[in-house]
């Protein structure tokens, strides 16, 4: 790779995020809310009377989250703090920071919807690799149309279902939240278990709804490679089965697949927002759906740099990894 092409691919990098962080700060914006008086006449709601003074606590806040200044002179503030990766206060949970509760939330959707992505990839390209391959036994075949009718249903709507089915009717699992409420975090086997309990409905929803259409990539990936002479060589010359499967027809199949694997692990957080919003799963995506109810600005624009960012990310690192993957991949010089 020459390094005017990677300049440019970093130029394009920085203009996308650039571009993409503009539009998060004005989008908001663009709604009229005043997210501190609703907030300061909620809380005057919940005492059951009105405060006395609330014109000038609305100004003391106004001036402390920077919301009195002008909207050229709050994007500039915006553009720094965001470059240093330093957001605002939380206007609804002050005096947390944006920082700290996106530090908070984002393990939680890393795990349990990073190791779904990765475990939807790996069973769903098996599974259409298998099913594209002659020799394989005929029992494989019954397994498409219901991982495909799966498939046809949304991760949420899924997810309530087997909410449903597991957690109201059959009491297998629990259904709200990441832990047991009241536990102590702790590193121990318990904790861990409890975690594990909790994530197995939300996992199981994004799984069982995307194998269907990582399988049926593969099969096409697979079939088309079949057509190929190295494959015709290969039996030519007496290759093993087991050979010509893993070496020549998996391997070469597999590359389109790691491309779409990339990309969706840099999706993995814009989404996880209605499943954990169903299952009340304390990840990035409830956070974003309780900033955008209560009309937190500062917090919406952190958690929505923060999948903007990734998914730049996840596009940069493919493009520059993928000759390394396939050495036929050359980026010439223009």
């Amino acid at each position: 790779m020459n390094a005017n092409y990677l300049f440019k691919r970093l130029i394009i990098f920085v203009l996308t995020i650039w571009i993409a962080a503009t539009l998060n700060f004005f989008l908001p914006k663009l709604s009229g809310r005043d997210p501190v008086r609703q907030r300061l006449e909620e809380r005057a709601l919940v005492g059951g009377s009105v405060q006395q003074g609330m014109e000038a606590m609305i100004k003391d806040y106004d001036e402390r989250f920077g919301l009195n200044k002008p909207l050229w002179e709050q994007y500039i503030i915006y553009v720094r703090d965001t470059i240093r990766f330093k957001f605002n206060y939380s206007i609804t949970n002050y005096p947390k920071t944006v920082a700290e509760m996106i530090a908070t939330a984002l393990p939680w959707t890393l795990g349990l919807f990073g190791t779904a992505t990765i475990l939807t990839f790996v069973i769903g390209s098996a599974l259409g690799a298998l099913l594209a391959w002659p020799k394989t036994p005929r029992i494989f075949n019954l397994l498409v149309s219901p991982f495909l009718a799966l498939s046809a249903i949304p991760y949420y709507l899924l997810g309530l279902i087997l909410a449903s089915v597991f957690a109201f009717h059959l009491r297998w699992f629990p259904i709200f939240g990441g832990h047991t409420p009241g536990t102590v975090p702790e590193v121990s086997w318990a904790y861990a278990w409890n975690i594990l309990t909790h994530a197995v409905l939300p996992a199981a929803s994004i799984i069982l709804s995307a194998i269907g259409f990582w399988a049926l990539a593969m099969r096409g990936m697979m079939i088309m490679v079949q057509g190929e002479d190295f494959m015709t060589l290969g039996e030519a010359k007496g290759l093993e089965d087991r050979t010509l499967f893993l070496r020549y027809a998996l391997r070469n199949a597999i590359l389109p697949q790691t491309t779409s694997a990339a990309l969706a692990l840099g999706f993995v957080i814009s989404g996880s927002v209605l499943v954990e919003v169903v299952f009340g799963y304390p990840g990035i995506g409830s956070l974003l759906f309780r900033a955008i109810i209560d009309g937190d600005f500062y917090l919406i624009q952190g958690v929505v740099f923060i999948v903007i960012f990734a998914i730049a990310l996840a596009t940069l690192a493919l493009d520059l990894v993928l000759p390394l993957l396939d050495p036929r991949i050359v980026y010439q010089r223009d």
